[in-house]
């Protein structure tokens, strides 16, 4: 949804839950719309739209800093938007033939080895009617409960939706539910979806979209507009985005490994770019192309298993990565692109503070001006010395 409202790729969007891992503001500038006798027109606006990961327990170091990231958007915010994706069943008991939401991502799904019975429930993968036991026997013989996979699956979305409104009803902001993907769905569930969400929480408004199809953009922003208040600009009209383009860079490389990997690989997978080296000049060379920026990119993983897997039988799955990456970073960027992959093992990463907390593009962006800082300084001390043995 943020890519569809701000007319550009900013966000890397995947079928996998938890792809977003650190706050994304998108910047969008709302021109006048007239008032009319059908329309009651806009005011100029410039909203700061902020993505969050998706809202889940915790688990892991990196889990931790993610929810700490919707926390700190959500100690800034004027209106929020809590989005629910319609295509998930309502939990039993509901309307049996809808489906609802969360744009929450939460993971609650994967098979974390946890012993007998444990399934993985964190992928659609179509299984159908067929029943299975979840979680462990513990000796309780042919009492054990057994669920069909469905009905799992909708208890697991109902824990998600609770945990997520547990967050929402603390807030003292106006709230607007937004019901995406309702293309997917036909007109006579919309009621019923309304009702559902609307017994949960009191919503300051409720809003069915497709971001996809981009339908009910207009009127979300008109109702989010109107409850914003009067103030100076946070930002150039001209800027998009607060994240730098290393950052961009690194999330699109990202995006191909959800993409092109499975099982654990994907959420075990970090990038670091270690070099971006940008052309003197934008301005096409001499024999007509566009100049090179060269980038040198780290995906970290837990395991060796995991490195073998993302480098692939004779490199292969590295080149796809690579290849996919280029095209889009190139696009972004408005230039060729020379990007050298390499694959790293930092076991059990997710679990470190200090490595989790590197990820950060803030992080590196301090970093990197201390070693500029650095260098500076040793530049200068070195510029005096030379002036001084002259002397």
């Amino acid at each position: 949804m943020l890519n569809a409202l701000l007319g550009q790729k900013l966000a890397i969007v995947t079928h996998k839950p938890q792809t977003t891992r650190t706050r994304i503001q998108g910047v969008l500038e709302l021109p006048v719309r007239k008032k009319t006798k059908t329309d009651a027109g806009r005011a100029a606006a410039q909203i700061v739209l902020v993505d969050t990961p998706g809202v889940h327990k915790p688990e892991t170091q990196l889990d931790r800093r993610m929810m700490q990231e919707v926390h700190d958007a959500l100690e800034s915010r004027d209106v929020v938007w809590f989005l629910v994706d319609v295509t998930h069943r309502l939990p039993e008991g509901r309307e049996a033939g809808l489906s609802t939401a969360s744009a929450k991502n939460a993971d609650f799904g994967r098979d974390d080895n946890s012993g007998g019975g444990s399934a993985d429930f964190g992928r659609d993968d179509n299984s159908g009617g067929g029943s299975a036991r979840f979680g462990r026997d513990d000796n309780s013989g042919v009492g054990t409960k057994v669920r069909t996979l469905g009905q799992h699956r909708r208890m697991l979305s109902k824990a998600e939706d609770d945990f997520a409104l547990q967050l929402v009803k603390k807030l003292d902001c106006p709230v607007i539910l937004v019901l995406n993907k309702m293309d997917a769905l036909p007109k006579s569930a919309l009621l019923p979806l309304m009702a559902h969400w609307s017994s949960l929480h009191e919503f300051a408004d409720v809003i069915p979209i497709s971001a996809k199809k981009r339908e009910g953009l207009e009127l979300l922003l008109d109702k989010s507009t109107a409850l914003l208040s009067e103030g100076q600009r946070y930002f150039p009209k001209d800027q998009l985005t607060d994240q730098p383009e290393r950052f961009l860079v690194a999330e699109l490389i990202r995006e191909k490994i959800l993409l092109l990997t499975g099982e654990e690989v994907p959420y075990a997978a970090a990038v670091i770019i270690e070099k971006f080296e940008e052309p003197a000049s934008l301005k096409k060379m001499k024999d007509g192309r566009l100049p090179v920026t060269k980038i040198a990119a780290a995906i970290y993983c837990e395991r060796t298993g995991q490195k073998a897997i993302l480098i692939g039988k004779q490199g292969e799955m590295l080149k796809k990565i690579g290849t996919a990456a280029r095209k889009d970073i190139e696009g972004l960027l408005g230039t060729r692109v020379f990007l050298e992959l390499f694959v790293k093992v930092q076991e059990e990463w997710r679990a470190s503070r200090g490595f989790v907390e590197d990820l950060d593009w803030r992080r590196q962006l301090e970093q990197m001006a201390e070693i500029q800082h650095r260098n500076n300084k040793l530049a200068e001390s070195r510029g005096a010395l030379v002036k001084h043995e002259d002397e």
